[in-house]
């Protein structure tokens, strides 16, 4: 039997591009994880993104039923319209953040996900502890260095 899995992810950043942090939520039954990370130098979409990555890179089991709750446009339209997978039949020309997006579809095509996207800041209780960690993250005295920002910041 299939997992019936929920994510709860939000990215943030302190400048755009600055530093900046993630922040996920796995809900499966009556288990939960968090999940969070901060970068010195990053963008928003970047950290909604692999907020995303991050959730799904922890599932265990392959096949899973995964809905995930993202207040980002950004990263739901991409995906719920399709947007995404035309990006990935022209090599991701002149898009932004192809790293993650194939790091992503890595993972996408190993489960069964629907996204929801879900209004930021309405007291929506797991948005919000997501928006906590990410903030937290970026605040952390030691963040890594996001090399695809770095590497593709000229797109």
């Amino acid at each position: 039997m299939n997992e019936n899995i929920i994510i709860y992810t939000d990215g943030a950043a302190r400048g755009n591009p600055g530093p900046g942090g993630y922040g996920t939520v796995l809900i499966s039954g009556k288990h939960r994880k968090e999940l969070s990370d901060g970068f010195n130098l990053t963008t928003n979409n970047r950290m909604e993104l692999l907020a995303v990555i991050a959730g799904l890179e922890a599932l265990k089991k392959e096949g899973s039923n995964v809905t995930i709750y993202s207040d980002s446009k950004y990263v739901v339209d991409s995906v719920e319209k399709n947007w995404v997978f035309n990006w990935e039949k022209k090599s991701f020309k002149d898009k932004k953040n192809p790293d993650l997006w194939k790091r992503f579809l890595k993972i996408y095509k190993k489960h069964n996900i629907k996204f929801v996207w879900i209004k930021g800041h309405a007291n929506i209780k797991e948005n919000e502890r997501c928006d906590q960690l990410a903030v937290e993250a970026s605040f952390k005295s030691s963040l890594k260095e996001d090399f695809g920002y770095i590497e593709n910041k000229d797109l």
